[in-house]
């Protein structure tokens, strides 16, 4: 789990919140997912319209990096999410 606490105290839309908050729960540990666009948007209920408005906000914003793959062929393949800002959660110890 990431800690994206200080999310709250950032002047975003709800949507690019929800948005923000799907792709830091599906980051890798070095902050990169790759989920497509139409997934995210049924995943959050939401239109793939309104996911890509909150995708352009969030890189305004600084929040996320994007890049775009491809696949072996030449095809576009989907987005790669990087979240330099969100930072993984220690392990809690076990006793």
């Amino acid at each position: 789990m990431r800690d994206i606490k200080f999310i709250y105290k950032m002047d975003i839309s709800h949507r690019a919140f929800v948005v923000y908050a799907y792709l830091a729960d599906r980051a890798d540990e070095n902050g990169e997912c790759w989920p497509a666009v139409k997934r995210i948007a049924s995943d959050t209920k939401m239109s793939e319209a309104t996911v890509r408005r909150a995708v352009r906000e969030l890189r305004k914003e600084k929040l996320i990096k994007t890049e775009q793959r491809y696949r072996y062929y030449g095809e576009k393949s989907t987005l790669l999410f990087f979240l330099p800002h969100a930072k993984r959660k220690e392990k809690e110890k076990t006793a």
